[in-house]
């Protein structure tokens, strides 16, 4: 006798979705994907690949920026000048992440995965409404359900955009030309990709920051790093000044701080957090349980109040990350189809800044430290002393491990450093695998290398003992 195929229906195709559809397809299941807008979801068409894409060329043009100092010359004459094609920088953008679109579908098709393009809602715990881009409504009955349908860039009341001169950055790359004198509001990990990106560019940059300083939720040691670089490169960074509203001047825009200055340029990016896309897709028809800022509720293998209804991604609140995402949707279809799972672990997951230098870091951090909540050994091995760095002109940034007193586990890392995304792995393994620094400095690192850093600093915390805390 053959059992049914178990029916599973995702609604989003960000990261949370597609990757579940994968792991469901995989274990057998009959799975269908409700996508709107093309899988890969904002984080693939809008968000993370749009931004790192634009972000790519801004390291390029800092680079070449430093041809000089390395005895190259960009061409003939005193005076060498590069120049932004905006509208060309901007084609790429758009094309890179509709082909990455492509690719994801491609991907899930063929493992026999069913999409439907169209706007889709839950009935019951069993039922998705869809409303599909030609006017067709359909219904897909599932015995699990997947919610996936990320969040947006919340708007300030006073601070509404255009799509002209007063954006988010998901319409920041349909502007004709780059911005003049762009004014970013807000410091975050957003704000601060963006600004040190476009003033690389050649952008007139000025970051409003509400806070004494930008990225105030990092690592103090990493974003003192970066402040430095934004305001030796000619940005200008107001600390403490709260932005209350954003209003267009013509071909200008006027932001008003809190200390009643007001702030002018020719265009402003708002870069004030997400808010959820949990309101009219049936969460509470199906009763599925929403806290107070609009997230669903889930548990640690992504599980709703509501049976059989699981959600994963950025409409859960559980760090806006796109590997978390894929990770919770990944766990959601293991735990649903009778698989063995390990509930997701906040504390291993690595994240990046794709600032200029990068910060990478995992594990615990310094302030939990500072604070008495974790007894660690920290050493902190500035990357100036590298001497891959120092071929390459790089001399902002520095390796961090923390390790446990006594047994020498590796509890966490922080990286500022040129590609500090891909540096941050050894760490990463290290606390996934309860690795000590002592096996990590006993390890081979290529020289030169800035990988070096990383056992340089676990020899280093070797060196000053057991229970020294630095």
């Amino acid at each position: 006798m053959t059992l049914p195929r178990p029916r599973i229906a995702i609604l989003g195709g960000g990261p949370g979705g597609y990757e579940a559809a994968l792991v469901a397809a995989q274990l057998g299941a009959d799975v269908t994907v409700v996508d709107a807008d093309g899988l890969g979801g904002a984080c693939v068409l809008t968000d993370c690949v749009p931004s790192k894409t634009l972000i790519e060329s801004s390291v390029t043009m800092t680079s070449l920026g430093r041809s000089a100092a390395l005895g190259l010359q960009l061409e003939d004459g005193k005076n060498p000048s590069l120049s932004v094609d905006a509208p060309a920088l901007n084609a790429r953008i758009k094309a890179l992440a509709a082909a990455q679109s492509n690719d994801i579908a491609e991907h899930v098709a063929a493992e026999g995965v069913r999409i439907i393009r169209g706007c889709g809602r839950l009935t019951d715990p069993h039922t998705i409404i869809v409303d599909g881009q030609a006017g067709e409504v359909a219904e897909v009955r599932a015995d699990i359900v997947l919610v996936t349908t990320g969040a947006t860039p919340r708007i300030l009341p006073d601070a509404v955009p255009d799509g002209d001169r007063i954006l988010t950055w998901r319409q920041i790359y349909d502007l004709p030309e780059l911005p003049e004198d762009l004014i970013v509001v807000g410091s975050g990990v957003t704000g601060a990709e963006f600004a040190g990106a476009y003033q690389a560019l050649g952008t007139n940059v000025t970051l409003v920051s509400s806070r004494e300083r930008v990225l105030p939720h990092e690592d103090k040691d990493a974003a003192i790093v970066i402040e430095d670089v934004f305001r030796r490169r000619g940005m200008k960074v107001l600390s403490k000044s709260r932005a209350e509203a954003v209003h267009r001047r013509g071909d200008s825009v006027a932001v008003t701080l809190a200390d009643g200055r007001v702030i002018g340029g020719s265009h402003c990016l708002l870069t004030v957090g997400m808010v959820p896309s949990t309101s009219g897709i049936g969460l509470e028809k199906a009763g599925v349980g929403i806290d107070s800022r609009g997230f669903v509720e889930v548990d640690r293998v992504s599980r709703t109040s509501a049976p059989g209804v699981y959600a994963a991604g950025d409409c859960t609140g559980v760090l806006l990350l796109a590997s978390v995402a894929a990770m919770q949707g990944r766990i959601a279809m293991w735990h649903a189809l009778g698989e063995a799972v390990q509930p997701i672990r906040l504390s291993h997951v690595a994240s990046t800044i794709f600032t200029d230098p990068e910060i990478a870091s995992v594990g615990v951090s310094q302030a939990a430290v500072d604070r008495g909540e974790v007894a660690a050994r920290v050493i902190k091995q500035p990357l100036a002393t590298n001497p891959r760095a120092k071929m390459a002109g790089f001399r902002d940034g520095f390796v961090k491990v923390f390790a446990r007193p006594g047994t020498g586990l590796v509890l966490g890392g922080v990286i500022v450093a040129p590609r500090a995304s891909e540096l941050i792995l050894p760490i990463s393994i290290a606390i996934e695998r309860n690795l000590s620094v002592d096996q990590i400095a006993h390890t081979f690192s290529v020289y030169p290398s800035l990988s070096g850093s990383i056992t340089e600093a676990a020899r280093l915390v070797m060196e000053f003992g057991t229970d020294a805390i630095m």
